[in-house]
């Protein structure tokens, strides 16, 4: 199988698996999966209402860009990046988008 489309597919199961807890949290708020497979773009959202507020948080955002997999967001406790590399992503497909290219030799993670 293509590195790209395993490492998309793994996308989509942790999205999925995480919309799903989502959907639990919050009455009201809506887990929404923004998935574009033409150009690798992949998001996970919180949209709704709670408690007479409106809520519009970007969990997780993912791209796909050659076989690397750049984390673009992550607004979670979650280590995404480990998670992912146990799912079968390498750690050197793997690029911290938020973090300076600066520091990225220090995550353990692809530089670029």
């Amino acid at each position: 199988m293509d590195k790209a489309l395993k490492y998309q597919e793994i996308i989509l199961s942790v999205l999925e698996e995480y919309a799903s807890i989502r959907r639990t949290l919050m009455p009201g708020v809506k887990a929404q999966m923004i998935i574009d497979k033409e150009n690798h773009h992949y998001q996970l959202l919180s949209v709704g209402w709670h408690n007479g507020r409106f809520i519009y948080t970007t969990a997780f955002h993912f791209d796909l860009v050659g076989d690397k997999v750049w984390i673009q967001q992550n607004n979670t406790d979650v280590l995404i990046a480990d998670e992912l590399v146990e799912k079968g992503v390498a750690s050197t497909d793997i690029i911290l988008g938020f973090v300076s290219e600066e520091a990225r030799g220090y995550t353990g993670f692809a530089v670029s």
